[in-house]
C-alpha cells in the first residue's frame, strides 16, 4: 500500500493570531511549524501536501504540491475533499489530516497514526469519552470517506464533527506525546515564552 498522504490545512484567515501560523517558530528552533511538520511527516514516509490559500506558504515549502479546497466554499471539508481526491488519483488509500499551527507534532505520532490496526473510516484522538473527535491528526480512509463527503456537502454540512456523524470512527489512543502534539496555537497567548 502507498504511503498515506500527510494533508497540512494552511487555509483559515489566522486573525486571532494576527500572522501567518504556520510561519511562526517554535522557542528554540530555527523551523516554522510548517517546516516541522514537513520534516516530520517524511520522517514519518507519508507524502505531505499543502490544502487551502497556500501563497503565504509558497516560498517557505515551494517543492510541495498545493492544493485549493474543493468546492472553494466548503468549509475544511473542501479541503478534506480535495486531499481524498488527490490521493485517489495517487494511488493512495489513506490521508492523514494535519493543521499548520500545531507545532508540536512528531514523526513517531505521525506513524502511530498511519500504523494504527484498524478498518474504520476514521481513526482519531479525543480528549476524553465525552469530548469530540479530533480532526486534525485524524487519518481518513480515501474511499470510505469520500462514499459520504459528497453528500455532507451538498446537505451544507461545513464541519468534520457533523461529517463524523456518517462515520465509522476509531480512537487512537491517547499518550503523552499525542497530547502534547494535539497542542495548537490560535492567539499569541497559546505561545510559550
Amino acid at each position: 500500500m502507498a504511503a498515506p498522504l500527510l494533508a497540512i490545512f494552511v487555509g483559515g484567515g489566522s486573525t486571532r493570531m494576527g500572522t501567518d501560523k504556520g510561519l511562526l517558530r517554535p522557542p528554540g528552533s530555527d523551523r516554522t511549524i510548517l517546516e516541522t511538520l514537513v520534516v516530520e511527516g517524511l520522517a514519518a514516509e507519508v507524502r505531505p501536501v499543502l490544502v487551502g490559500q497556500a501563497e503565504p506558504y509558497a516560498s517557505v515549502v515551494p517543492e510541495l504540491p498545493r492544493l485549493d479546497d474543493e468546492p472553494r466554499d466548503a468549509g475544511p471539508l473542501g479541503g478534506l475533499n480535495a486531499s481524498l481526491q488527490r490521493a485517489r488519483r495517487d494511488g493512495r488509500a489513506r490521508v492523514i489530516a494535519v493543521a499548520c499551527d500545531m507545532p508540536y507534532v512528531t514523526a513517531e505520532v505521525l506513524r502511530a497514526l498511519a500504523n494504527h490496526a484498524s478498518d474504520a473510516a476514521v481513526v482519531a484522538p479525543r480528549r476524553g469519552p465525552d469530548a469530540p473527535w479530533e480532526p486534525m491528526l485524524a487519518r481518513y480512509e480515501v474511499d470510505a470517506v469520500l462514499a459520504v463527503l459528497d453528500t455532507a456537502i451538498a446537505d451544507g454540512r461545513r464541519s468534520f464533527q457533523s461529517l463524523f456523524r456518517s462515520l465509522e470512527i476509531d480512537a487512537l489512543p491517547m499518550t503523552a506525546e499525542l497530547s502534547m502534539a494535539l497542542r495548537d496555537w490560535d492567539t499569541p497567548d497559546d505561545i510559550p515564552m
